[in-house]
């Protein structure tokens, strides 16, 4: 009480009227796929600050971290089963649901060149937020809204304990890869583990895998990875586009009036951009101190290796696509919007590295 009355001295000493927290707020329980010390976990705390300010404190969102409530990755069903209110996750953790899944959070190499940005447009312009609805609800049967919310990437090729030159020196390596990449990994020859990201350096220091990749960057620094690896490899092209999910039950939606549904969209596409500028201010700052501080090796992931894995995902794709009738419609749908987006934005925009290795030439 003394805080409010404090609060409500300081505004009045302004000339301003002191607002009320509203008697009926509205609390969401939500949980997150990743612990509470990461950037990823920021961002769901982003939005929940944007959500109680938008709405006046009308609505707000209580976010868990991983294993609060469910394990990491079970926060779909438990969703869905409204165990808890919605989710702070990755599509691409649902590819033993559907192969379709890893296509919402971007996919493999965009798909067909197209960035973040990208695919973002094909979401919100060309048709793939009412497929995003439609997977969840038809496909997998589970009454779900689905928001993008928070992009990831691109992410680094991973953490190595002794260099990579080649696709032969990947064979027979224990390696920690997650959702549909996995299929592509271990047709290239790694040993891939999967488990969520909080699990990874408990087992590098049993030595339970000798690689891993998880994010890149700060993401990777917070975990701790350079005190067990020292090589770490950029860029990969499994996932140069990927961009994780607002989950939120389908009798929750619906129970909200459409101004709080408007404030939740609102605050997922204001936080998707906000968040990610800053993560790629941070991401600087955390492979400098990787480099300088920690005496990690940082390497450019040899360009056989991203060949190969586009064509490993290409053949892989068209699988799906041949025994999946809702995969192959959503890759049509992607390669449609890229086949107009792509090749207008090579035109338009210069290559990243003219500019750059005019003012900052590699060393």
């Amino acid at each position: 009480m003394r805080k409010t009355l404090l609060s409500m001295a300081a505004t009045a000493a302004l000339g301003l009227a002191a607002v009320p927290r509203p008697a009926a707020a509205l609390e969401l329980q939500m949980q997150a796929s990743w612990p509470a010390a990461l950037t990823l976990y920021e961002n769901f705390v982003m939005f929940a600050e944007r959500v109680e300010k938008l709405s006046g404190g009308e609505l707000t969102i209580k976010t868990m971290p991983a294993g609060q409530v469910v394990p990491a990755f079970e926060v779909l069903d438990a969703t869905a089963r409204g165990v808890i209110d919605g989710a702070h996750t990755w599509a691409g953790y649902w590819q033993g649901k559907h192969p379709a899944a890893i296509l919402f959070t971007g996919g493999p190499g965009g798909p067909f060149g197209m960035d973040m940005i990208d695919h973002m447009g094909w979401m919100y312009e060309g048709g793939g937020f009412e497929l995003y609805q439609e997977f969840y609800q038809k496909e997998l049967k589970l009454d779900v809204v689905a928001i993008p919310i928070m992009p990831a990437g691109p992410q680094a090729f991973g953490w190595f304990k002794r260099p990579i030159e080649s696709v032969e020196d990947m064979k027979g390596m224990k390696c920690r890869q997650t959702g549909i990449a996995n299929e592509i990994w271990a047709r290239m020859g790694f040993a891939v583990v999967n488990m969520p990201g909080g699990e990874i350096l408990p087992a590098a220091e049993r030595g339970v895998i000798d690689c891993a990749e998880w994010v890149g960057g700060v993401e990777d620094l917070r975990l701790g990875f350079h005190n067990v690896w020292k090589y770490h490899y950029s860029p990969g092209m499994h996932e140069t586009v990927t961009v994780a999910e607002l989950l939120i039950n389908g009798d929750v939606w619906r129970s909200l009036s459409e101004q709080q549904q408007e404030i939740i969209k609102s605050a997922a596409t204001e936080v998707w951009l906000r968040w990610w500028v800053r993560w790629m201010k941070q991401n600087a700052e955390a492979l400098k101190e990787l480099r300088e501080k920690h005496g990690v090796i940082i390497k450019k992931t040899p360009e056989d290796i991203l060949k190969a894995f586009l064509e490993g995902w290409d053949d892989l794709a068209a699988e799906h696509a041949k025994n999946n009738s809702f995969f192959k419609k959503v890759l049509d749908s992607k390669r449609e919007y890229a086949s107009v987006v792509v090749p207008a934005r090579r035109f338009y925009f210069p290559n990243y590295n003219f500019a750059a290795d005019y003012y900052w030439p590699e060393e």
